[in-house]
C-alpha cells in the first residue's frame, strides 16, 4: 500500500492542532524552519522519512498512525508476505517498505529500503541526517557508500553496518544500480520511555 501525501499531511496538521502545538514548536522539534514545516503540513512539499519519524516522536504516536490513520493492533507477532509491507516513497526517491506496520509498541522499526542510483549524485557530497537511537543496515543487493561523520565505507551485498544514528550519517547507491538493504531503526532510550 502506498501512502498519499495529502492524507498524511492532513493527519499531521490535525494531530498538531489537537495537541495544541504551533507550527513553530513543530519546526523546532523537527529541526527545520516554520516555513518548510508548513509546506509539508499543507502537502505542498513531500516530507522525508526523518520528518515523519520526528513528527511521530513529537506526537508520541506510532509512525504507522501518521501513514495510515490507524494504529497498529497486533501484539504477538506480525507476518508480512514478500512485497506486501507498507510502502513509503520518500527521500530522493528512496522506497521504504515497513515490515512490521501492524505490530504495536515496537522497540524498533524494520524497513526494506531501495536506494535509487542517480548518476548526477555520484560526485556530490552525501546528504547527512541524524535521529535518536541506533540503526542496523544489511546490504541485500547492489553497493552503497555509507557516510558516518567524516568516514566513508563501501558496503556490498552481504555487508552490514551498525551505528549510532544520533550522529550524522548518509548513504549513496553506487556502481550503476540501485542498492537494496534491510534497515532496522532502534529507538533511543528517551523515545522508548515516551
Amino acid at each position: 500500500m502506498e501512502t498519499r501525501l495529502n492524507e498524511v499531511a492532513r493527519r499531521i496538521r490535525e494531530i498538531r492542532e489537537i495537541l495544541g502545538y504551533t507550527p513553530e514548536e513543530m519546526a523546532e522539534a523537527l529541526e527545520t524552519t516554520a516555513e518548510e514545516y508548513l509546506e509539508c503540513e499543507t502537502g505542498k512539499k513531500d516530507f522525508s522519512f526523518m520528518f515523519l519519524y520526528r513528527c511521530a516522536d513529537k506526537f508520541r504516536v506510532d509512525i504507522i498512525e501518521l501513514m495510515t490513520g490507524e494504529g497498529p493492533h497486533l501484539t504477538g507477532y506480525n507476518v508480512v508476505r514478500g512485497g506486501k509491507g507498507l510502502l513509503m516513497r520518500r527521500d530522493h526517491g528512496f522506497d521504504y517498505m515497513h515490515l512490521a506496520a501492524d505490530f504495536r509498541k515496537k522497540k524498533a522499526e524494520p524497513f526494506l529500503v531501495r536506494a535509487p542510483y542517480h548518476e548526477e549524485e555520484q560526485h556530490k557530497h552525501i546528504e547527512m541526517s541524524a535521529h535518536e537511537g541506533q540503526e542496523f543496515d544489511y546490504i541485500l543487493e547492489g553497493t552503497m557508500h555509507f557516510a558516518f561523520e567524516d568516514h566513508i565505507e563501501v558496503l556490498e551485498a552481504g555487508d552490514s553496518v551498525y551505528y549510532d544514528s544520533g550522529r550524522p550519517h548518509g548513504i549513496l547507491a553506487v556502481g550503476g544500480r540501485d542498492c537494496v538493504f534491510l534497515a532496522i531503526v532502534v529507538r533511543g532510550e528517551e523515545e522508548k520511555e515516551k
